[in-house]
């Protein structure tokens, strides 16, 4: 397939996920509990109050055409406004919200690339030993905790107790890099840490299989060094199972990052979505469920532009 033909086939495959996305989180509202009308009325209306303001929202309309309305008006930057905080929905998911989550989820990850890979390989080069038991127990550590259960261990025990961290709240890193990034530790910790034990076993078993290799075994006989051997040689192959790994785990980072915005007040998309979902903003909900599809195929698609500079193979079928 050329490369104008792949360009259009993944654009279709991206339309087409997306249309889906909106499809199934748009019944899936409507399907849920809950009347926003009542909530924005409160407790004491009418019946003409009631039913105005239904009409007024469009409330009283098929379902199909609903759809079609916000989908049009989606498509078109007009988002709607929320009628809790009556802020621009395109704004406040966005301009504030999704700035919040990527940066969370960026200093997640590189925290997880940080400790991960050099434990992996740690523990695969000392096989067998006090290090490797070390290294695999920190993985499974990372895979067991639940992170809403560790977001509040972190905020008890640095936090409150020793007081290194603060326990709630955001500076936006964009305007002061280190007070942003001292908030953004203990999160970014606790969205870390399953990714973390992940990347450590996968590093460590495709290293093992690796280090078997002929290849391998022929840069030892030429003199290497065994850092050049391990991170130049050797690496370049993990790479790729690393990779697929983390492009198919990326998506729950996106959901981890919910739970984590909320344990420490992140105004993040998880944040926005929460709250939205309680209040039964259902067009404020649909724009971050969009969002985080849109990101989720995106990152998708960046995988597969890695495997074809990571592979030469590729690069040759491109």
């Amino acid at each position: 397939m050329t490369m104008p033909n792949r360009v259009l086939a993944q654009v279709g495959q991206t339309a087409l996920v997306l249309f889906f996305v909106s499809v199934a989180s748009f019944v899936f509202l409507k399907l849920a509990p809950g009347d926003p009308v009542s909530l924005m009325l409160g407790s004491d209306y009418n019946k003409d109050s009631y039913d105005r303001l239904f009409t007024e929202l469009g409330l009283d309309r098929p379902w199909t055409a609903q759809y079609a309305a916000w989908l049009g008006n989606f498509v078109t930057g007009d988002w709607g406004r929320s009628f809790v905080s009556n802020e621009d929905i395109f704004r406040l998911a966005v301009m504030q919200a999704l700035p919040v989550t990527l940066c969370l989820a960026a200093y997640a990850m590189v925290l997880a690339l940080l400790v991960g890979i050099p434990a992996g390989v740690l523990s695969a080069l000392k096989r067998d030993t006090w290090m490797d038991l070390c290294a695999t127990g920190v993985a499974v550590f990372g895979n067991a905790f639940p992170s809403f259960y560790l977001g509040i261990v972190l905020i008890w025990v640095f936090g409150v107790g020793l007081g290194w961290f603060p326990t709630l709240g955001f500076v936006a890193p964009w305007e002061n890099p280190l007070e942003g990034l001292w908030y953004l530790t203990l999160p970014a910790i606790t969205l870390a840490a399953w990714y973390i034990g992940l990347i450590a076993r996968v590093t460590r078993a495709s290293l093992l299989d690796v280090l078997g290799h002929s290849y391998i075994l022929a840069a030892r006989a030429r003199g290497e060094g065994a850092t050049r051997v391990v991170w130049v040689h050797a690496m370049r192959n993990v790479l790729m199972p690393l990779t697929t790994t983390l492009g198919l785990q990326l998506g729950g980072m996106l959901r981890g990052a919910v739970m984590t915005e909320v344990v420490f007040a992140l105004p993040g998309l998880g944040m926005m979505i929460t709250a939205a979902t309680l209040n039964r903003e259902y067009t404020v909900v649909q724009a971050g469920v969009m969002l985080s599809g849109l990101l989720f195929v995106l990152v998708n698609l960046l995988v597969d532009q890695l495997y074809t500079w990571l592979d030469p193979r590729l690069r040759r079928l491109a």
